[in-house]
């Protein structure tokens, strides 16, 4: 015990290393992704995240968008904490019958052009907990989907791709 104590005691503290300086290419995306933003809707995008009964996984993921490697709010993107000021509901997780209601009003409340966005597997197909006693199954048998985002959890990059995907496909039609 003694010497873990002195170890740690003269050694220097144990971090991670630093991440790589920022991906050019993923400056480009969000960057990209912006653009399409504001030429399909004049303005920046607004998210809403909605959790329909996830394991938390899609979660960690998507708030890796607001740290300082991805850091969306430099383009404009950002999460909003009220559907009535989002233009994407991102939904993770598969609906649980708890929250079916809570997803429905959350739709109802975002004003057009508005987007739904099933981000996971979970979301998508209903994945570990499809067929359960809890689940109403995946966000399609709720609300129309506009965007699957496949993944156990999705990458965030991948989140920025489908993001910039949704709305180059939407100002084309």
């Amino acid at each position: 015990m003694l010497k873990h104590i002195l170890t740690s005691l003269t050694g220097g503290p144990v971090t991670e290393t630093a991440p790589a300086p920022a991906d050019p290419a993923l400056a480009e995306l969000a960057g990209k992704l912006d653009k399409a933003a504001k030429a399909r809707l004049g303005r920046s995008l607004s998210i809403r995240e909605v959790d329909a009964g996830s394991c938390n996984g899609c979660e960690l993921e998507i708030h890796a968008l607001n740290n300082p490697i991805y850091d969306l709010e430099r383009f404009g993107i950002r999460f909003v904490a009220s559907p009535r000021h989002a233009d994407v509901l991102l939904v993770t997780g598969p609906v649980a019958r708890n929250m079916r209601e809570a997803l429905v009003r959350s739709w109802d409340a975002t004003p057009g052009p508005k987007w739904l966005v099933a981000c996971g597997d979970c979301a998508v197909s209903g994945g570990l907990f499809a067929g359960g006693y809890a689940c109403v199954g995946p966000v399609e048998e709720v609300l129309p989907v506009d965007l699957r985002i496949p993944g156990c959890p999705p990458r965030p990059a991948d989140l920025l791709a489908g993001l910039l995907a949704l709305l180059e496909t939407s100002a084309a039609k």
